[in-house]
C-alpha cells in the first residue's frame, strides 16, 4: 500500500505541475511514436499541432550541400554527406524529415527547454538547423547520439513569427529501431538514448513522463481506463498504450484493402490511424485551455523502405513519397513539393517535385515584423 501510495502522490504532484506549466505558457503539441514490427519493419508516426497553419513545404534536399548553422561568427559548418526529405515550418527551419539512409528526425515543443549560454567562443548551431544537421551527417542513432555527446557545439533558439521562442527538443530514430530523445534542461543537454523510448510528446520533461506512465501501468491501461485530455501527459499515456496494442505482422483482415496488399503499407497505415486517433481536431479552442493546438498535419517515416508519408489535417490530403525516387546526388537540384495554398496530392506523389530555390534557415538575429498569416 505504501509503494501505490508513493506513486500516485508523485502522480498528482507531476500533473499539477504540469498543469501550472500549460497554464502559464501556450505552447504547441505534438506526438511521435516509433513501431517496430515483428519482422523488423521500422515506422516513425508524428503529428504536427500548432495554433495556426505552418506554411509548411516538402524539400528535397541532395547529399553535398554546404551548410551553416546560421549561430553567428561563432557557427558550425559542414557538408551534407546524406540527402534528406524534409519538411519546413514557416520555410525558415526542418522540423521534420528523413535522410537516404532511414534516420528520423521529429522536432517537438518544449516548453521547459533552456539552453543555457555558450562558452566564451564557443561553437553554436541555431535551432533552425539542428534536425537538418543530424540529417546532413549521420545514417544511425547511434553515431548521431555519440556526436552530441562531444558537445562540440551548444543550441541556441530562436524567436518565431508567431512571437514565440522556438523552445523545442528532437527525437530521432532509425532502421534499426533505435532511438533517441535530446533535451536542453537547465541549460545542459540531457540525453536519452533506448529502443524502449518509443513514444515523446512535450512537458514535462522526459524523464517525468516516464514516471507517470509507470502509474497508468498500474492504474490498467487499454483494460479499464486512459487518460483523456489533448495535453501532452495524456497523450503519452495513450499514444505508448495504442502502440502496444498494434499488430506486428500481416493482418489478414486488413491487407486486402492495403495499396499493393503489401505490410509496410498496412503498417504505415496503423500507425498513421494511431496518430489521428490521438490527434486535436482542426480549430479546437477552450477559452481555459489556450495552450492546446489543433493537429495540422502528420508524417509517417518508413526507415526500412525509405518511403515519407505525409497526411494534411487542412486538406483531404494523403501521399507519400518515395525516397529512392528522389535524385539526392551531389549536384543535384533542390527540389520542393509545394504543400501551401491548399495544395493537395494523392498516391505516389514521387514525380510531383519542381526545381526551386532551397528555403533560407532562420539566424539567431532574424527578425519578424509581423506574425505570418
Amino acid at each position: 500500500m505504501k509503494t501505490n501510495h508513493t506513486t500516485r502522490s508523485l502522480l498528482i504532484a507531476l500533473v499539477t505541475s504540469l498543469a501550472i506549466i500549460s497554464t502559464q505558457t501556450p505552447a504547441s503539441a505534438c506526438t511521435r511514436a516509433l513501431y517496430v514490427a515483428k519482422d523488423g519493419t521500422t515506422l516513425t508516426g508524428r503529428s504536427m499541432d500548432w495554433g495556426e497553419d505552418m506554411h509548411s513545404n516538402m524539400w528535397a534536399l541532395p547529399r553535398g550541400m554546404k551548410r551553416d548553422g546560421m549561430g553567428g561568427k561563432n557557427t558550425v559548418t559542414w557538408e551534407s554527406k546524406y540527402g534528406s526529405l524534409v519538411v519546413s515550418g514557416y520555410d525558415i527551419g526542418t522540423c521534420d524529415g528523413m535522410n537516404e539512409k532511414g534516420l528520423v528526425v521529429n522536432m517537438l515543443a518544449l516548453v521547459e527547454s533552456d539552453y543555457g549560454q555558450p562558452a566564451a567562443g564557443g561553437k553554436v548551431i541555431c535551432m533552425s538547423t539542428w534536425a537538418q544537421y543530424l540529417l546532413d551527417l549521420h545514417p544511425t542513432v547511434a553515431e548521431a547520439v555519440a556526436d552530441l555527446r562531444k558537445e562540440e557545439f551548444r543550441v541556441q533558439t530562436i524567436i518565431l513569427p508567431t512571437g514565440r521562442p522556438a523552445n523545442m527538443h528532437l527525437a530521432i530514430s532509425d532502421a534499426t529501431g533505435d532511438s533517441a530523445i535530446f533535451q536542453y534542461v537547465d541549460g545542459k543537454l540531457v540525453i536519452h538514448h533506448s529502443k524502449d523510448y518509443k513514444v515523446l510528446t512535450n512537458s514535462p520533461t522526459y524523464d517525468k513522463q516516464l514516471a507517470i506512465m509507470e502509474y497508468w501501468k498500474t492504474a490498467g491501461g487499454l483494460t479499464k481506463s486512459l487518460p483523456g485530455t489533448s495535453n501532452a501527459a495524456d497523450r503519452f499515456v495513450r499514444a505508448s498504450f495504442l502502440l502496444d496494442a498494434l499488430p506486428v505482422e500481416t493482418s489478414k483482415n486488413y491487407i486486402s484493402g492495403s495499396p499493393q496488399q503489401k505490410f509496410h503499407f498496412q503498417s504505415a497505415m496503423a500507425v498513421l490511424s494511431l496518430m489521428r486517433s490521438i490527434g486535436t481536431p482542426l480549430g479546437f479552442s477552450l477559452a481555459d485551455q489556450p495552450w492546446v493546438s489543433s493537429t495540422i498535419w502528420r508524417t509517417v517515416s518508413d526507415s526500412t523502405n525509405r518511403i515519407y508519408l505525409f497526411d494534411s489535417a487542412m486538406t483531404p490530403a494523403t501521399f507519400w513519397v518515395k525516397l529512392d525516387d528522389l535524385d539526392l546526388k551531389p549536384g543535384a537540384p533542390v527540389k520542393k513539393l509545394t504543400l501551401t495554398g491548399g495544395k493537395t496530392y494523392s498516391g505516389d506523389a514521387s514525380d510531383k517535385f519542381a526545381a526551386a530555390e532551397p528555403f533560407k534557415f532562420a539566424t539567431l538575429d532574424t527578425k519578424f515584423e509581423e506574425p505570418k498569416k
